[in-house]
């Protein structure tokens, strides 16, 4: 990895915890996560007009990554309703590579003894985050679910994507993906505000910023890893997880700071082994 694939990973995986935090901090959720949807729809509609239509064989592979984004997109907003940014966000990103270990296995694949290390170190850093100062309590059950459950939906369009740009031109793949998904969360807005609700300017900007630094840490991550070091790209861009934990502590207030930053270097450090 050269020094500057490193540091376009680096500002992709700070990126990636940013929009995070925005989403999850913006005054209201339901209207923030439709603002990055329409930023999605905008950004990728216009990609789209230019690069043209994807080859026919791609859009199984679309459309199921776009289902998977959206079910992804509804559960990581159920999370930041329900828990605090700094343990909600590692556990979704940690959970992925334990049910991609695990598919892989089920497959037949047998994985060498550094990833089943890494799989070992991820389990621990994601009971750490669980048992949140020292025990899991009932209130934190919901946010945690919703979390896990986030991270089965990442594990699954990753294994998608994984099969879709051996044959797809990535930006054509990300383009049609993005436009296709982009909508679903402004409707869902329209549905149960209706059309009349007003967007203070703040969540404006946040949302729409939101969605943008989005697209900006996803294409940074394309540009990364036409470089070839794909396995060096995956293990360095999880280290948005660490600095979404510090977000939370620093940005958010929120409660056990030290605990979830270690946490969460753990499990960063367990899916560096993983992708090796």
């Amino acid at each position: 990895m050269t020094g500057g694939v490193l540091g376009i990973t680096l500002v992709a995986a700070v990126l990636h915890a940013v929009w995070n935090a925005m989403a999850h901090g913006v005054s209201d959720r339901l209207v923030g996560f439709a603002l990055i949807g329409v930023a999605y729809t905008v950004i990728g509609g216009a990609t789209a007009l230019v690069l043209g239509l994807p080859p026919s064989a791609a859009w199984p592979f679309i459309v199921a990554s776009a289902v998977l984004h959206v079910i992804y997109t509804l559960l990581l907003w159920a999370s930041y309703q329900l828990g605090d940014f700094s343990q909600v966000y590692p556990v979704a990103r940690g959970t992925a590579p334990l049910v991609v270990a695990a598919i892989e296995v089920a497959l037949g694949h047998v994985l060498p003894v550094w990833q089943l290390v890494g799989v070992a170190v991820i389990s621990l850093g994601l009971v750490s985050l669980a048992l949140d100062g020292g025990r899991l309590t009932r209130a934190a059950l919901p946010a945690l679910g919703a979390a896990g459950a986030t991270g089965i939906c990442i594990a699954g369009y990753t294994v998608v994507d994984a099969g879709a740009v051996r044959t797809t031109p990535v930006l054509v793949y990300a383009a049609w993906m993005f436009l296709l998904q982009g909508p679903v969360m402004p409707v869902i807005a329209l549905l149960r505000r209706g059309a009349g609700w007003r967007i203070p300017p703040r969540v404006l900007g946040a949302g729409l910023g939101g969605g943008v630094v989005s697209l900006a840490a996803y294409g940074l991550i394309l540009v990364a890893q036409t470089s070839g070091a794909t396995a060096a790209v995956a293990s360095l861009r999880e280290t948005s997880i660490v600095f979404g934990a510090v977000i939370g502590t620093v940005f958010f207030g929120e409660r056990f700071g030290v605990g979830r930053v270690i946490a969460a270097a753990v499990v960063a450090r367990g899916i560096a082994l993983v992708n090796l």
